[in-house]
């Protein structure tokens, strides 16, 4: 393959390979695959927050017409034990939160399903519940590490000392709340066992992960189960795991002896899916008059359900962001009767760098310096905890392309001062982080006699773009056009890859597809003469001897986020106007779906700002915002002109490609940026998520 050029793929804009079946409606997710005599499933929920199942009636469900099986936790095929006690769904009478599955209908209909499964009559024991996460719960305690494999604590120095004779001081409170994962496609399964082999079309973020799991969950082989993802729409971090679906709708077609389809509903999904937790975070900031940052602390509070520790690791950001000699960073845990949270988009991160970087504003105006060179005036040598060296750190160049683009040169630094009508106007900005992950992953390349290509890799495509990005670089290792290559992907069956998630599918997946290719063309050329014999040929990349042997360094992207906010001291009510946002992350493989993800994750922190809250009532024991009606996310009318761009910034100690992920740094440091430009345009700090207009109101009239 010598005579080969490269074609330089990576970098183009191309389209999303898949585009034409997404709009035609020829791609297929999880349940619109077919099935001979399909039956369908439908949950039922438990009504109390804490307790016991003293007595199951399900005799009226199943006399109802078409109604094939009735499962509860007295009839439900026994599961092994796995990690998550989600996926024990109805082994035991315990009741752990409102809204737990404590039944399953299986019918000839969804319509059938849905009507018994009302039907479907529990009697409880009901205990005392505690559901709100509150900072002097006694019961708080430091778990052993946190999310990410992270140190539960860190410190360095005498912070309380360096805060008590520091110049300037900041130290306050900020609280995000409960925020609920919403994807496009709800998560559900279509099972259908084959003899006994288990055959799972799933929407998830990693076909082999949920292989290995379910396979687990009923004590099988590996080999004899198989998922297949081939489309999956959105997952934001919820489906990176298995959820209950996928082993109710195994349950259900193992009883039965028919294909099982099972969709959990928008209202279920804020129940066992997993959620971001709320948290109480305490920061504080000592500095010299000049805004050079002394001390760093930041407490953390979250909360987990009582079946499982989960600890979000909020104040890990604060790790690597600004120097600092007296540093201290602490996350501690409540156990409630909740369901446990899991991971949603840059979690850590997101709710940890909103407060870090509020607070980063409030030590700005109150040391009298610029918001943007205090954070260039802070910028560490190499990571400040870790003492290492950084592979790259793009975060000044990030805040100078963005304060030069967004206009910020000149800008007033008086609070509520502007106005344009009834508007008053003002301008804030953030920075944003995020970690540069990589995991081993294998894939094949196989060329063909003819000129064609085809790689195979069991990675998923969430709605990011993976199966066009994974494409270029394939076409540029190879050194043919990207339509000379086919690339498969969804599919527990190809070889062996992590989950789309923590940023890493690209780096980790793209890793590997250049090894096979980089293996085809030297196969090709010493065993073949350089000619594709008539049979074709494979070769095999496995990156996991390639990571293990990674040097250390503090591998993150960086960016800067830039808001321009408008309230109206009347109502209350904000309106963003503009956000930019400017990044460095290594080398950007597709500049068109790179763009997408990152205003996606823009648009995502613009509604965490001033929209999105999980209202947890403590009687009831749940939610009670449980639908898109009440849980109010960004819609058109609220997503202003968005633009988001990169640094040129090459990075050597990545990966074969040099990239960086961009799924989740666009959200971190968002919502922050909006808080920040809010208190520029009307005085008022809102430091508990979201900024409701009555809390706007509220803090303008005790002004």
């Amino acid at each position: 393959m010598s005579e080969l050029a490269s074609t330089a793929a990576i970098g183009t804009p191309l389209a999303r390979i898949e585009g034409r079946d997404k709009v035609t409606g020829a791609a297929r997710y999880a349940v619109e695959y077919d099935a001979d005599r399909v039956a369908y499933g439908w949950i039922v929920q438990a009504t109390i927050a804490r307790g016991t199942i003293t007595a199951v009636d399900a005799g009226s469900a199943l006399v109802q017409r078409g109604v094939l099986a009735v499962l509860t936790h007295e009839n439900a095929p026994r599961t092994k034990p796995v990690d998550d006690p989600e996926l024990g769904a109805l082994q035991s009478p315990k009741v752990r939160y409102r809204g737990q599955i404590v039944a399953l209908v299986v019918a000839e209909s969804l319509e059938a399903a849905r009507e018994a499964a009302t039907q479907v009559r529990l009697d409880y024991d009901e205990e005392p519940h505690d559901v709100v996460l509150r900072a002097d719960d006694p019961e708080l305690y430091a778990p052993d590490g946190v999310n990410g494999g992270y140190p539960t604590d860190s410190g360095r120095g005498d912070v309380e000392a360096a805060l008590a004779a520091a110049a300037v001081t900041v130290r306050n409170t900020y609280e995000t709340p409960g925020l609920h994962n919403n994807a496009m496609e709800p998560h559900a399964t279509l099972a259908e066992w084959q003899g006994d082999h288990l055959l799972l079309y799933d929407s998830n973020q990693g076909a082999p992960t949920a292989r290995d799991t379910v396979a687990q969950v009923f004590g099988l082989a590996p080999e004899r189960v198989r998922v297949v993802n081939r489309h999956v729409g959105g997952g934001f971090g919820s489906k990176g795991t298995p959820r209950p679906q996928i082993v109710l709708a195994a349950m259900g077609a193992l009883v039965t002896g028919r294909p099982v389809k099972l969709a959990i509903t928008r209202q279920q999904m804020f129940a066992f899916i997993g959620y971001r937790t709320p948290t109480i975070q305490d920061v504080a900031l000592g500095a010299e008059a000049d805004g050079r940052l002394t001390a760093i602390a930041h407490d953390a509070i979250s909360q987990s359900s009582r079946a499982r520790e989960f600890t979000e690791q909020t104040a890990v950001a604060t790790r690597v962001m600004y120097a600092a000699p007296n540093r201290r960073t602490t996350h501690r845990l409540a156990r409630l009767d909740v369901p446990t949270p899991s991971w949603m988009r840059a979690p850590g991160e997101c709710p940890g760098m909103f407060a870090l970087e509020s607070a980063m504003d409030e030590l700005a105006i109150a040391a009298g310096v610029d918001p943007v060179e205090l954070r260039i005036g802070n910028e560490p040598e190499q990571d400040p905890e870790k003492d290492i060296p950084f592979s790259s750190r793009g975060l000044v160049a990030c805040l100078r392309e963005g304060a030069q683009r967004f206009g910020w040169e000149g800008r007033d630094p008086a609070p509520g001062v502007r106005r344009d009508g009834r508007w008053l106007v003002g301008t804030g900005v953030a920075a944003s982080t995020y970690p540069v992950y990589r995991a081993p992953a294998q894939a094949t390349a196989r060329a063909e006699h003819g000129g064609t290509f085809t790689v195979r890799i069991g990675a998923s495509d969430i709605g990011t773009g993976a199966r066009t990005a994974l494409t270029q670089i394939a076409a540029d290792a190879l050194g043919v056009p990207a339509q000379r290559v086919t690339l498969e992907l969804g599919d527990s069956a190809l070889p062996k890859a992590g989950v789309a998630g923590g940023s890493m599918g690209t780096a980790s997946w793209g890793s590997a597809v250049v090894r096979a290719c980089e293996g085809l063309r030297s196969k090709i050329d010493l065993e073949h003469g350089g000619e594709v014999p008539a049979d074709g040929v494979e070769a095999l990349g496995d990156t996991a001897a390639e990571i293990a042997a990674q040097e250390e360094y503090s591998r993150h992207a960086f960016g800067a986020q830039f808001v321009e906010a408008r309230v109206d001291p009347e109502t209350g009510e904000v309106r963003v106007a503009r956000m930019l946002g400017v990044f460095a992350a290594g080398r950007i493989i597709n500049p068109q779906t790179a763009r997408s993800q990152l205003i996606g994750g823009m648009t995502m922190g613009l509604s965490m700002a001033l929209l999105e809250e999980g209202i947890m009532d403590p009687h009831f024991g749940d939610y009670v915002n449980h639908d898109v009606a009440q849980y109010h996310v960004a819609a058109n009318a609220d997503v202003p002109v968005i633009e988001a761009g990169w640094i040129d910034e090459v990075d050597e100690h990545l990966n074969p490609m040099g990239s960086k992920g961009i799924g989740e740094i666009g959200i971190v440091g968002a919502a922050a940026a909006v808080a920040n430009a809010v208190h520029h345009a009307c005085g008022v700090r809102v430091r508990a998520l979201p900024i409701r207009l009555d809390k706007v109101l509220e803090a303008l009239a005790a002004r």
